[in-house]
């Protein structure tokens, strides 16, 4: 079964930048949907972005214009660029495909001055 290794995470301070990365222990060639997830302190798992192989990409609205999602199938990487972070980006991100697989650890983000 593929699993998912994400990394990239760290401090930033507001309105700065950081790119996750998530890399499959498969051929990424062969999946087709992409997701990234986050979760904030005390709240629940939220989608946040989508890639699939067309590329088609699409984004939660909180973060459509900051977020840019793309993939290096070469690599077996995807990536998710955050632009203009915000203190509300604080969470653990996560990727998954769709139907999800077991979850990876998660890079932690945090925003804050």
């Amino acid at each position: 079964q593929v699993q998912f290794v994400e990394s990239g995470g760290g401090l930033v301070q507001p309105g700065g930048s950081l790119r996750l990365s998530c890399t499959a222990s498969t051929i990424m060639a062969n999946i087709d949907d992409m997701d990234w997830y986050r979760q904030a302190p005390g709240k629940g798992r939220e989608w946040i972005a989508r890639i699939n192989k067309g590329p088609y990409v699409k984004y939660k609205d909180s973060v459509e214009g900051r977020f840019f999602v793309f993939r290096d199938n070469s690599k077996n990487t995807t990536y998710l660029q955050m632009e203009r972070l915000k203190p509300e980006d604080t969470a653990v991100y996560y990727c998954n495909t769709f139907p999800n697989v077991p979850w990876g650890q998660g890079t932690q983000v945090t925003v804050s001055s």
